[in-house]
């Protein structure tokens, strides 16, 4: 599995960005994908995720209401729509892929892309 992440870039606060995740080996098309993010001295956590078939979707909580997760399978690409972003989003951005068709926080996801830069200044 080859994931490739993109879409980060520097937004104020209140701003949107989209963040895309490329699966270009279109190995994961049956397999949960998920976004996580790590801040600079900060551990890695996860952010949202979404099922196979995109029936499933589970969210970090402070996220909830201001993130969506989505997936299209025709494309395989798995995208996070950020809105109403705050400083404390700033982080780098790492989709991966578990090996299950359903997952969520706790979930080992074993394949993972290249993180994208998200900075958001306030």
């Amino acid at each position: 599995v080859q994931l490739q992440a993109s879409g980060g870039g520097v937004v104020q606060t209140g701003g949107s960005l989209r963040l895309s995740c490329a699966d270009s080996m279109r190995t994961a098309s049956n397999n949960a994908v998920a976004w996580f993010r790590q801040a600079p001295g900060k551990e890695r956590e996860f952010v949202a995720s979404i099922s196979w078939n995109g029936g499933s979707t589970v969210y970090e909580d402070s996220v909830k209401g201001r993130f969506t997760i989505s997936r299209d399978r025709t494309q395989n690409t798995v995208y996070l729509q950020m809105a109403a972003l705050k400083p404390e989003d700033t982080a780098t951005y790492y989709c991966a892929a578990g090996r299950r068709p359903f997952g969520g926080r706790g979930t080992p996801y074993d394949y993972w892309g290249q993180g994208t830069q998200v900075t958001v200044s306030s």
